[in-house]
Parts: structure tokens; C-alpha cells; sequence
């Protein structure tokens, strides 16, 4: 978030220059090398945000910067706020008392605050740190965001044969002994378990075979009652607002009384609080021929909860993978060019089966044009972090480290939003908007361009 913080404090340095307090508080040359080294250093930020991952000192280079802009951005409100108080009470002179006082005050801060940033930028120049993308590409990049407002079309490669299994096994469901069949699905992340299980759960004979079919994200927290919850406001399209859990089961067996059901629970984690839910769902009433489809990492998850043997997913092929790669890079009407034909599926390779890396590396390169760019991504330096065993976690810091600066910090805002969170957009682009992180372009109004961001996040 130091773009951020950085460009806001350039923009108050260049605005106090322009105001006659900066001349009453004699301040102008100071203020003058802080905005010279302060830009200079800003167009660097984006090689030096990369490098922090393997390079610690550059990592604490930027915590530096992030510090130290903060203490000037509070000497610059500081100013406002006491340049009011002495224009309001008629002192606002070069040789009042209180201004000479207050001007020797901050003029020995801001010559503290020169010498911190003179440091900094020294520091810079040792790392070696490159300048921005080109012109032309970042006209490019702008082009993108002014055209490609529209969704992905989804599509899912070489995944038939498991859509089959597990279609064939649902629709078989009402012949088996179990009152309640549990069909474990387990992967590593990235793989496409909820994407899978997500066209199965929207398959025809699916949808013909259940009269009621429900999705639960569970995630990391196995909590009952929000399970629970979330079953009832599937089925009713409305929360329940129940307070206690037996008023909550009272309202899903009824639900499910008599109903033949598909009950997708996504993502689980933990299965302490299982038995609870599955009594539940057993003495719910529910039609014999039901079926819950669960999704985890963890194989111990579906040794605890499956009725049947687990369906392990396997990283896509290569040749799959180029496909799904390839429909992101390229789209269906893009010329497919040679030379970056080729980069790409070294690129594949590295993704090691992984549909997610694929498709956000994809995605990163959709609408670049330049093999450099491509390049860039291949012998990207993060391939070889060593500490990190997953692919998918590489590939994606490739794709993170590869957006805009402007784009980087509002996805890294959204952390602070809690897992499985549905986000509103206008929400979201109103904090964006409130926290500084967008700001109005040309002839586009800030709420513009944050749609633009939104839309190609």
C-alpha cells in the first residue's frame, strides 16, 4: 500500500508548494527536494514491491519508505490544520510571533524529513531498482480496462470423464442401501473442485433427479449453525433468523421433509461438528436416493465423512492445460501468434497441471502483446522462491506482482474482508473511493473508473 500512501503525499507537497505558506514558512526548497526524490522513487515502486519477496533488504527498504511517508503526511496535515488556526485568529504573518515560532518548528522537521528521504533515495540507487513499464504499454493496459468489461465465458477442460463418474453416481443414488450417500471429492488447491462439482451440480439429469439441490461454501470454520442457516436460506431464498440450533433443525427438517435433495458442502477443512450436521440431515426426512457431494484438501476429511470410496482429482494434462491457458490468453477471435504460442506452453509447463495457475497466467497475458511481456512471466524470478512448495501460490504472486499498482492495491484492500465474504461492488467501490485508492481520470468520474477496476479484477 505504499503507492498509495506515496502518491497521495506527492500530490500535498506539490499543493503546499503552490499555497504562500509554503513561502511564509520558508520552506519551498526543502519541499522542492522532497518532491523530486519522492517522485523519483515512486516510479520504481512496482520493481521494488517484486523484489521484496526474495530480497529482505529491499523488503525493509520499503517498510522505510512506508514509515517515513507517513511522518510527512502528518507534518502536512499538521501545517493545514495550524495555518488555519493562525489565519483564523488574524496571526498568519512573516513576523508574527506565533507564525515565526511555527515556522522554525517545522522548518527543523522538514529539514529532518529531507535528510530521511536523501537516504532513501541513496538506497534506491544500490538496489538497482527499474523504472515503470513503457508509455505504450501502459496505453495498452488503459485500452484494456475502456474494452473488456464483460465475464469470461466459463469453460472446463479435460474434467469429462469425472463429470461423468460423479453424475452417473448421483443419478444411481435413490438404488443404494444408504439413506444418505456421501461422495467425497479430494484435491490439492487449484485443481477445480468447486468448478467441477459446480457443473455437476447444474448437470440436466442432475437437476432431474433431486428436487431440491443445495450449496454450502464451509470453508475453514465447520460451524452447524451457519451450515444450518445457509441450508434454509438455499431452499427459501430468504435468512431465517433463528437464534438457537433446534429451532434451526426444526426449520431444515422441514424443509427436507420428503424431498429427494443434493447437498454440495464446498471447501471443508475440519470435520469436528460433522456427526452433529449428518444427525440432522439423517432425521430430516428426506427422500431415500439423497446425496451430498463434499469438497476438500484433505484426504482425512473424506475418510471421516464419505460413505463411498473418494474421487481423487488429478492434475490436468499438459495438453488440457494448454487449452484452458490458451482460452484465456487468447480468447476465441485473437490471432494465436507463433513466438508467443510458444512461450506460452513453457509457461504451462511450469504450471504443473494446475487449471488456477494456468488460468490466472492466462488471463495476466490475455491482452499483451509484446513477447517481452510473455517472457517477463516465464523467467519470472518468483518460479524459484524456494520456501514456497505450492505452484499455484507462484504462479499467482506472478499474476499479483504483474497488475498495475493502482489495480494491486485495491485487490490487496479487499483483504479486509473476512473468507467466503460476498462482496458488493458499490461497496467496495465506495471504500476504495473513501480510502484514496481511485481517483476520477480525464473525462471519467471516480465511480468510472472504479468499475473499470472492479471489471477487470
Amino acid at each position: 500500500m505504499a503507492d498509495s500512501l506515496l502518491q497521495i503525499v506527492i500530490e500535498n507537497l506539490q499543493a503546499f508548494l503552490q499555497d504562500e505558506l509554503a513561502t511564509i514558512l520558508g520552506v519551498n526548497s526543502q519541499i522542492q527536494e522532497l518532491s523530486g526524490n519522492l517522485v523519483a522513487i515512486h516510479a520504481v515502486l512496482q520493481d521494488a514491491e517484486e523484489k521484496q519477496i526474495r530480497d529482505r533488504a529491499v523488503k525493509l527498504w520499503l517498510q522505510n519508505l512506508s514509515d517515513a511517508a507517513h511522518v510527512l503526511d502528518d507534518i502536512l496535515d499538521e501545517c493545514s490544520i495550524q495555518s488555519n488556526r493562525l489565519q483564523s485568529q488574524h496571526c498568519l504573518t512573516p513576523f508574527h510571533p506565533m507564525t515565526i515560532m511555527f515556522r522554525r518548528d517545522i522548518g527543523k522537521r522538514m529539514k529532518e524529513m529531507v535528510d530521511r528521504f536523501r537516504r532513501i533515495d541513496e538506497e534506491r540507487k544500490r538496489f538497482e531498482l527499474r523504472g515503470t513499464v513503457p508509455e505504450r504499454q501502459q496505453q495498452e493496459d488503459e485500452a484494456w480496462r475502456q474494452t473488456s468489461s464483460g465475464t469470461t465465458e466459463h469453460h472446463v477442460y479435460g474434467r469429462d470423464q469425472d463429470i461423468e463418474k460423479i453424475v452417473e453416481f448421483l443419478s444411481r443414488s435413490a438404488d443404494r442401501v444408504d439413506d444418505l450417500s456421501v461422495y467425497p471429492i479430494v484435491g490439492m488447491g487449484g485443481l477445480g473442485k468447486t468448478t467441477l462439482v459446480g457443473r455437476v451440480f447444474k448437470d440436466s439429469k442432475v437437476m432431474e433427479h433431486f428436487d431440491l439441490r443445495i450449496w454450502v461454501c464451509v470453508s475453514t470454520d465447520f460451524n452447524t449453525m451457519k451450515i444450518l442457516n445457509s441450508i434454509v436460506e438455499s431452499v427459501s431464498g430468504h435468512n431465517p433468523n433463528l437464534s438457537t440450533l433446534e429451532a434451526l433443525q426444526n426449520k431444515v427438517q422441514e424443509i427436507l421433509l420428503g424431498k429427494r435433495y443434493l447437498l454440495v458442502l464446498d471447501d471443508v477443512w475440519s470435520t469436528e461438528k460433522w456427526e452433529d450436521l449428518k444427525s440432522v440431515l439423517l432425521s430430516g426426512g428426506g427422500t431415500k436416493g439423497s446425496a451430498i457431494l463434499v469438497t476438500s484438501r484433505i484426504e482425512s476429511v473424506a475418510s471421516v465423512m464419505g460413505t463411498c470410496p473418494t474421487h481423487r482429482l488429478s492434475p490436468l494434462s499438459e495438453d488440457d492445460n494448454w487449452l484452458l491457458f490458451k482460452y484465456h490468453a487468447f480468447g476465441s477471435n485473437k490471432v494465436e501468434r507463433t513466438e508467443l504460442v510458444t512461450i506460452g506452453k513453457q509457461i504451462v509447463k511450469k504450471c504443473g497441471g494446475s487449471p488456477l495457475a494456468s488460468k490466472a497466467l492466462g488471463s495476466l497475458l490475455r491482452n499483451k502483446q509484446d513477447e517481452i511481456q510473455w517472457l517477463n512471466v516465464l523467467e519470472s524470478k518468483l518460479w524459484d522462491i524456494l520456501e514456497e512448495d505450492d505452484i499455484i501460490v507462484r504462479a499467482l504472486k506472478i499474476s499479483y506482482f504483474n497488475l498495475k499498482l493502482p489495480l494491486r492495491r485495491c485487490f490487496a484492500f479487499c483483504a479486509i474482508f473476512p473468507e467466503d465474504f460476498q462482496m458488493e461492488k458499490e461497496q467496495l467501490i465506495h471504500l476504495w473511493m473513501a480510502n484514496g485508492l481511485i481517483k476520477s481520470k480525464g473525462k471519467l468520474e471516480i465511480e468510472d473508473v472504479g468499475n473499470e477496476a472492479w471489471e477487470e479484477l
